[in-house]
């Protein structure tokens, strides 16, 4: 089994816990200043955090990242939206058209079965399933890591998440000079999107490089204010000990993945077909390395609970009052509530 799949069962178990039987709990609160506020699930969140450490899965694995997308995705669940309509999905396979998960479902319990075995058996079906998302933009195929939508209504909701763990001084204006210029494509084609960024940061560079840090943050509030650009930036800053992997990991992290989305590379085979890790769940999840998020090292404007409260609420919005039915019911219950 790869690093990627192993972490894929490890992700799946935890999300399956925080939802027992599917259920997701509703995010929505009302915060002490009477005002709607979005409530993530910060634990679930420090539980994926902590499978890579575990696995000592290096950056060019994708490892890391992908532990935010796997909570994005869940949170987004959490808020009202379909199981299927939201990719990464929550089982093998992740990127699964919404029409084909119809299908599915409307088929016959014997066609049905047929069906659901020809997708989960396979690594990818090709124009079918696959374990990440191209959408053109302006100019070019980017890849995004979290995304909704659906041949109706094209995207709805486009996330991109950044991971930085070390090489702050080296690395962080290239992340950040990559994130505008993918923000600028995707919101000329997809204007009425939400469209957001996520960067996880390790918190060795507040005492490493105190200056960076600075910069990187003031630059993350900028790019979630630009008319043009985003319409939310969040920061994780992320507390662990130990290592996960190396300096010159953060050199090639993306350096294929722009090249399979402009098609100029063929796409590696993916390697995820669901099987059984080698070591008992259960003892692995209870003995996780610790992850903190720190809270007060976050600006509000970058601040997770806004962050999705704010891509929510923009996807809501853009779409009819009979789309997304059980998301805006999550959001009327509470209101309703302190009536």
């Amino acid at each position: 089994m790869s690093v990627k799949t192993e972490a894929w069962t490890y992700f799946d178990r935890i999300v399956s816990d925080a939802a027992p039987g599917g259920v997701h709990s509703n995010p929505w609160t009302i915060d002490p200043e009477g005002l709607l506020a979005y409530r993530p699930d910060f634990t679930a969140l420090q539980r994926l955090l902590g499978v890579p450490l575990y696995l000592k899965a290096a950056t060019t694995t994708g490892v890391p990242a992908l532990a935010l997308d796997v909570w994005l995705s869940y949170e987004l669940r959490r808020a009202g939206f379909s199981k299927d309509a939201v990719w990464p999905r929550a089982a093998h396979p992740r990127i699964l058209p919404q029409a084909v998960a119809n299908l599915l479902d409307g088929a016959p319990k014997k066609l049905q079965v047929e069906i659901a075995k020809l997708l989960t058996t396979k690594a990818s079906i090709t124009g079918v399933t696959s374990s990440s998302a191209s959408i053109l933009g302006k100019n070019y195929l980017k890849q995004v890591d979290v995304i909704m939508t659906d041949w109706q209504t094209g995207p709805e909701l486009l996330i991109s998440t950044k991971r930085m763990d070390s090489s702050f001084g080296k690395n962080a204006a290239n992340r950040v000079e990559e994130s505008y210029g993918d923000a600028k494509n995707l919101r000329l084609r997809h204007p009425l999107a939400a469209l957001g960024f996520v960067f996880g940061l390790r918190s060795t560079i507040l005492d490493e490089e105190p200056d960076k840090a600075e910069w990187l943050i003031d630059l993350l509030e900028k790019l979630g204010r630009e008319d043009d650009a985003y319409h939310a930036t969040c920061l994780v800053m992320i507390e662990y000990g130990g290592n996960v992997g190396t300096p010159a990991d953060d050199d090639v992290i993306d350096a294929e993945n722009l090249l399979v989305s402009a098609g100029l590379e063929s796409e590696p085979e993916d390697e995820e077909i669901p099987s059984e890790p080698g070591s008992d769940i259960d003892s692995v999840l209870a003995n996780l390395p610790s992850v903190k998020i720190l809270h007060d090292k976050i600006p509000a404007a970058l601040s997770p609970s806004r962050f999705l409260g704010t891509m929510v609420r923009r996807v809501i919005d853009a779409t009819p009052v009979t789309m997304h039915r059980e998301a805006r019911a999550r959001i009327r219950e509470v209101v309703d509530g302190v009536r």
